[in-house]
């Protein structure tokens, strides 16, 4: 997996539009508070085929979604979809003609497979969210270290492109298989490992882990993976390999860092523990849980007395489908359901809304919370852990009625 040919880094698409020139100018117009301490961020549009996107780092980019981009929206804008590159080394232009997809390790038929050569194989499409695994690590407390991102870490899209098991049924799988492992085209420092990660065979072959070409109808953008990702619905971001270059089939499993070390969670309900807890037992991230969010407003409202009031948002089920969004103003003591909006697919966004009746004067708090199929519920309470992994505690927004 670590022998690789060297890239070819011609500018080949106009639609890059980068070649050697970088990937943003560093000019930033406004700023953005991401509700903690330490979280006022640039808010830039320098980014190639994005807008206005809040910049947490430059290199490797770690670009964040404005909640209010995704207001009203199922499918969350190419253009604003947040950015999540783990070494500064990413690929600045790929030439579309040049670049294949390699399937080797214990397979009767290792292949290079082209860009055309892949969509000769059947078509497949699903609706899901991709979602940082430290999504909202900013938000806990005590603090804990890496990226500090607010709740933008995430969006949801119709993925276009094929099944992995398709892919792996040309090659083969040879008898032992246990694992595949996946790779993209960016590249460690000296030094550090190769950011790989792998599924379960089972997982791997199950016909929903895809390999995508193009997001809400069009090619991936660059930022987002050209010219290939790995889909897997249902799970953390961690997994959606990005200019995806290699697939190996393991016949052992996977003991490299970023499985054995990197991405693991409490192996305790909802992957939490006591702030300062140590040498606990923990597995590798995988699944995602509920979560709803404010849209409008996604922060405090002012609302008139007596007058009934409108808020709406989004909301997903993680690994299943989503069953409600409930609304709670006695911080959780009572709920009651919201509407949802048109179900694009179980593992993707849904819209909810609730008009709400009429408030005496004074100052109240409104809760939301997710429920999926499987019975899961979004908690009132924040977890804890020091990968800051999971947050996903009920969202909360202030009402002054007057």
């Amino acid at each position: 997996m670590r022998d690789r040919p060297p890239l070819d880094r011609r500018h080949a698409l106009a639609l890059i539009g980068l070649g050697g020139a970088g990937l943003a100018s560093g000019a930033s117009a406004q700023t953005v508070d991401l509700g903690f301490a330490g979280g006022t961020r640039s808010l830039s549009g320098d980014w190639p085929q994005k807008g206005a996107m809040i910049v947490l780092r430059e290199r490797a980019p770690l670009l964040e979604t404005p909640l209010g981009a995704m207001d009203g929206e199922v499918f969350t804008p190419n253009d604003r979809f947040f950015v999540r590159w783990h070494y500064a080394d990413i690929p600045l232009s790929v030439d579309p003609a040049a670049f294949r997809l390699r399937v080797g390790g214990a397979v009767r038929k290792p292949l290079a497979l082209s860009l055309d050569a892949l969509r000769r194989l059947p078509r497949y499409e699903i609706a899901a969210v991709n979602q940082c695994s430290g999504n909202s690590r900013g938000l806990f407390t005590p603090r804990v270290p890496g990226a500090q991102w607010g709740d933008g870490a995430i969006g949801n899209a119709l993925w276009t492109g094929v099944r992995l098991r398709d892919v792996l049924d040309l090659a083969g799988v040879a008898p032992g298989a246990v694992e595949v492992r996946v790779a993209g085209l960016d590249r460690p420092p000296p030094g550090a490992p190769w950011f790989e990660k792998s599924l379960g065979i089972d997982h791997a072959r199950d016909g929903e882990v895809m390999i995508a070409y193009a997001m809400n109808g069009e090619a991936l953008p660059l930022l987002n993976g050209f010219p290939l990702r790995l889909v897997v619905a249902g799970w953390y971001s961690t997994y959606w390999i990005k200019a995806l270059d290699r697939i190996e089939v393991l016949t052992a499993p996977d003991t490299g860092y970023w499985m054995a070390k990197a991405y693991r969670i409490p192996a305790t309900p909802g992957a939490n523990v006591a702030p300062g807890s140590k040498d606990f037992p923990t597995v590798p991230i995988g699944a995602m849980v509920p979560r709803a969010f404010f849209t409008g407003p996604a922060s405090d409202m002012k609302v008139v007395a007596g007058d009934p009031f409108y808020v709406r948002g989004l909301a997903m089920g993680g690994a299943h489908g989503l069953a409600r969004v409930d609304l709670s103003m006695d911080a959780g003591a009572s709920w009651h359901a919201a509407t949802l909006g048109a179900d694009k697919g179980k593992y993707g966004f849904r819209l909810w809304e609730a008009t709400l009746p009429g408030l005496r004067p004074g100052g109240y708090r409104l809760w939301a919370r997710a429920v999926n199929t499987a019975g899961e519920v979004q908690g009132v309470k924040a977890i804890w852990n020091p990968g800051g992994y999971m947050r996903n505690p009920a969202p909360s927004i202030a009402v002054r009625a007057a």
